[in-house]
């Protein structure tokens, strides 16, 4: 290298519309910082803002709303509370020494220091789609963020770039301890439970993740369809025929979110006052349901017994996620008292081949419960809000011009249940879409924004139609098991076709904008979408 060259980046580092890549790494091309243009377009566009910070703690006083901290989606979902002080302390092998630490982080502060601060809401519930192409069009496919806490990351936008990171786990590993900024995760932090290390097969790498993976897999691979159709039928009946005489509902508290519950409470042969527990519990921890709901949102199913673990118990997400543990060890207890192995799910993981320990299993039916249901119950949910509010879509669904199969394809282009999955972190210096990622930096997948993405997808109305190459279920080796797509196709499906077909004449009570969106960063799902019809 000349003189020359390498006086180049020292000059340039005084420029503000530039970032400078490190010595060492030869960049590709410069990637452009927010210069006065973009960011006098992005001023324009009301709600979002150039890469804000990004979470509901950053946001506080902006008129922002809280999100929900459950990140993970169709095959990935979520587990119980996380042992902080493990998590906080990462071993040597898997932690930077100090000094290389200190230098990440350093990187990571610099990545953000010239990222302007917003002057109104971080992020846009009802349209997070602005924000995407804000971000995407100052920064490009890959655009630096804080998350909750002031803690840095990498928003991945790109589809391509989603593509790259989720199929390439030597580079993006998926286990949290290699993070480089667990020094400074403020204490409470929210996204705590979803990014500490416990013994998932969310955090499992290599063989461990093949053998973890391949018992999931072998077990929802298990699962009749049939058997499973007659089981949603069974919900959705039950769950219409509550409200059925009243004339009004709630679809989201009283139907969407009641069939993929009772569904996944059968698949693990939970007893009644168990499933009762579980949706309080599930809502206690994650934040799932609904706030205190009006006339048109009661509880839609029918007054189960509590079990007894749970009269008088504590409120709070770690003591919900105490009893979903304990209810699921319970269930263990009972499979294993069988006389014969069962064909439920638990019994069935117990009994694999791959010989999981009993903590293996307690987590893994965690992972299972929970991407099982919530993200259903959200797909569910945005394709009859899709229904309710669009008239092209309701139209060419009515008109017999495409199918409920294909209308629920279409929501997984343009409203997947999963925006953004937290949880791949770089096991050396790369690059990725221009930008400079050092070791243990933090990635989120953008898979809303993957699938928005201009360079796979024209923004036409139904431009997806009869296109499944969308990454809602992810990619890799971490994406939703090969089964947990399609089960959760026929559960959905069978609830649109159950609740069409009995009450055809749903009309909603709000207009489509005021039809609330749940305030979550990581999910995407209508709160409440209050509807009349014709009493039956």
């Amino acid at each position: 290298m000349t003189s020359s060259q390498e006086r180049e980046p020292e000059a340039r580092r005084d420029r503000a519309d530039e970032v400078v890549p490190p010595r060492g790494l030869a960049p590709q091309r410069r990637v452009p910082q927010v210069g006065a243009a973009a960011r006098q377009k992005l001023a324009e566009i009301p709600g979002p803002q150039p890469v804000p910070p990004w979470g509901p703690a950053a946001a506080q006083g902006q008129g922002h709303v809280q999100g929900q901290g459950h990140v993970q989606g169709p095959g990935s979902g979520a587990e119980g509370a996380a042992e902080p002080e493990r998590a906080l302390r990462p071993g040597p092998e898997q932690g930077h020494p100090p000094q290389a630490r200190e230098q990440a982080q350093a990187q990571a502060h610099h990545q953000v220091a010239h990222v302007p601060q917003p002057a109104g809401p971080a992020f846009d519930h009802a349209d997070p789609g602005a924000y995407y192409r804000a971000l995407r069009e100052a920064y490009g496919p890959v655009a630096p963020v804080l998350l909750d806490g002031g803690m840095p990351a990498w928003l991945v936008l790109g589809y391509h770039e989603v593509h790259v990171v989720a199929g390439n786990p030597e580079l993006f590993g998926r286990d949290p301890r290699r993070w480089h900024a667990w020094d400074r995760v403020p204490a409470g932090w929210p996204l705590l439970p979803h990014v500490a290390h416990t013994p998932s097969v969310r955090f499992t790498e290599g063989e461990e993740h093949v053998r973890r993976a391949g018992a999931v897999a072998d077990v929802l691979g298990g699962v009749d369809p049939f058997e499973l159709r007659q089981r949603a039928e069974r919900a959705a009946d039950a769950a219409v025929d509550a409200f059925a005489g009243a004339g009004r509902a709630e679809l989201v508290a009283q139907y969407a979110e009641q069939v993929p519950l009772h569904v996944m409470a059968g698949l693990f042969g939970l007893q009644p006052a168990e499933t009762a527990a579980l949706e309080r519990d599930l809502a206690g921890q994650y934040g799932y349901g609904t706030a205190a709901p009006g006339p048109a949102a009661e509880p839609s199913h029918p007054a189960h017994p509590v079990h007894p673990a749970h009269l008088a118990a504590p409120a709070g997400p770690a003591a919900s996620a105490a009893r979903l543990r304990a209810t699921l060890e319970a269930v263990l207890a009972r499979a294993r008292r069988a006389p014969a192995p069962g064909a439920d799910i638990p019994s069935r993981l117990l009994a694999h081949p791959a010989g999981l320990t009993d903590e293996e299993v307690v987590q893994d039916l965690l992972t299972i419960m929970a991407a099982g249901r919530r993200p259903t119950a959200d797909w569910i949910g945005n394709t009859l809000r899709l229904l309710l509010t669009d008239e092209r879509f309701a139209l060419t669904l009515s008109g017999g011009r495409r199918s409920i199969s294909q209308a629920l394809a279409e929501v997984l282009w343009t409203d997947p249940p999963v925006q953004n999955v937290i949880g791949r972190w770089a096991t050396r210096d790369t690059q990725l879409g221009g930008r400079y990622i050092r070791r243990g930096d933090c990635l989120v997948l953008g898979l809303a924004a993957a699938n928005a993405d201009p360079q796979v997808r024209p923004a036409l109305p139904g431009a997806a139609v009869g296109n499944h190459a969308h990454l809602s279920f992810s990619h890799g080796a971490h994406r939703c098991p090969a089964p947990a797509p399609q089960l959760a196709e026929v559960v959905a499906t069978t609830a649109l076709e159950i609740l069409l077909d009995r009450i055809p004449d749903l009309v909603p009570t709000l207009p489509p904008d005021q039809l609330p969106w749940r305030p979550s960063l990581w999910q995407r799902g209508p709160a409440a979408l209050p509807v009349t019809f014709t009493p039956l």
